[in-house]
């Protein structure tokens, strides 16, 4: 992931730790110099023995490098590219930027653009605020109509934090039915900080008044106010799903369900977080810094600088295949017991700094939701991997789920108060869901 405005944004979205990045070069114009562009484009595509490569550009905000810079990105892409090689771009913004010269570049260039949009106006306007701390949801609907009308294929990043955890419809159904959102992201916002930079990081990672901030690392087992809780994320995405496998299966697309699905299929790792390791997720600065992992943009992780050492040198370092194999060789026993091991395999690094139930160190702070999530989902998980493997389309879960669910309303309706209730709890009809 390509960072080429580093940490700067125009916005100051209160749980954004990547803010504070920006103490990590003092002094830095912040943008990714020419001379280092192309060669980063050069060495990126040497690296890749594959016939399809992908550029991603993230920030900060990356459009504030303006659509000149992105042109020759595409030049140079143009340059460098083998034979038969098809090149790729996404890039992730808020927004607040875009016109209609970044949207007809989009479209021209096939860029996918990924939004971020985190629900309906007052959920949104929660967290995502300007540097006046004024709301940014208009600007942001203004920029996603501006995609919608040039036809840039794009998809909603949600990110699930304390403000909207406890609305999931209400979330979900804007994006569907109001945004006709195709495609969508839900990520869990969770800030770690410890006991002496709790009260600095609740009021945010930009400066207040001058004051000063903390630099966010990946250390300590709090987190801040805004972040969302374990178990309320697992029923945020239970609620999405419930609605989602009856309805939109085939035409709304939820990133965390199709890799629920692949772990099904027997194909983990379609998200790196939940791959049995990781290391595959490289962050590169605008000044050329080479990271272990977007998520680990700080100074002990930090590899070396492609315009010193290729790329491909640091990228297969043994210092970086062991910051990949750690993730395995770390879990827990608690999580190598566990019977959604297989869709989970510990989750994010980043995450795991809570204690397990019998006190060993290194559990994911989401596993509790996790846990609920993935068990939740087996039985329609299971069926729709079935569907695939028999060349049949997934979408037809929902006429199953909609057989069994109308047969049951007839075995309610023809119970009797003596007679073993319908649902399956192995009650009376009368001790379960009868009326006396």
């Amino acid at each position: 992931m390509t960072k080429p405005s580093g940490a700067i944004c125009n916005l100051d979205c209160k749980y954004c730790y990547f803010l504070s990045k920006e103490m990590m070069y003092p002094g830095s114009r912040f943008r990714m110099a020419d001379e280092l562009l192309e060669s980063f484009v050069r060495q990126y595509i040497e690296a890749q023995s594959v016939p399809e490569v992908t550029f991603a550009w993230q920030g900060g905000e990356p459009t504030l490098m303006g659509v000149a810079f992105f042109e020759r990105v595409i030049h140079y892409q143009q340059k460098y590219a083998r034979p038969g090689m098809t090149i790729h771009n996404a890039l992730q913004t808020n927004g607040t930027l875009l016109d209609e010269a970044w949207c007809r570049f989009f479209k021209q260039h096939d860029f996918l653009i990924g939004i971020s949009i985190d629900g309906p106006e007052a959920l949104h306007d929660a967290y995502r605020v300007n540097k006046g701390g004024a709301g940014s949801f208009r600007q942001v609907m203004r920029g996603r109509q501006l995609l919608a009308d040039h036809g840039v294929a794009f998809n909603i990043l949600c990110t699930v934090h304390a403000a909207n955890q406890a609305y999931p419809l209400e979330v979900y159904r804007f994006f569907r039915d109001e945004l006709e959102a195709e495609f969508i992201q839900f990520i869990p916002i969770i800030e770690r900080t410890n006991a002496e930079t709790l009260l600095l990081a609740d009021q945010g990672w930009s400066p207040r008044d001058g004051g000063e901030r903390p630099l966010y690392t990946q250390s300590g087992n709090l987190v801040t106010a805004r972040s969302v809780k374990a178990e309320a994320y697992g029923a945020f995405l239970t609620a999405i799903f419930d609605e989602w496998v009856r309805r939109d299966v085939g035409r709304v697309y939820v990133q965390m369900f199709d890799v629920a699905l692949g772990a099904w299929l027997g194909q983990p790792g379609g998200l790196c977080i939940f791959a049995p390791t990781c290391g595959q997720a490289l962050a590169l600065e605008h000044n050329g810094d080479l990271y272990s992992c977007d998520h680990f943009v700080e100074p002990d992780y930090l590899l070396g600088n492609i315009q010193h050492d290729p790329m491909l040198k640091l990228v297969s370092s043994e210092r970086q295949r062991r910051f990949g194999a750690d993730k395995q060789a770390t879990l827990p026993a608690y999580c190598r017991r566990c019977e959604v091991r297989f869709a989970c395999h510990g989750g994010c690094p980043k995450n795991r700094f809570i204690t397990t139930p019998d006190g060993e160190s290194g559990l994911n702070y989401l596993c509790a939701g996790y846990k609920a999530f993935f068990n939740h989902v087996d039985r329609p998980m299971r069926i729709m991997a079935d569907l695939i493997r028999r060349q049949r389309p997934p979408a037809a879960i929902m006429d199953i789920l909609a057989q069994e669910e109308a047969g049951q309303s007839q075995a309610f309706a023809r119970a009797g108060r003596n007679d073993p209730c319908p649902c399956g709890s192995g009650k009376k009809f009368k001790q379960c869901h009868g009326r006396g």
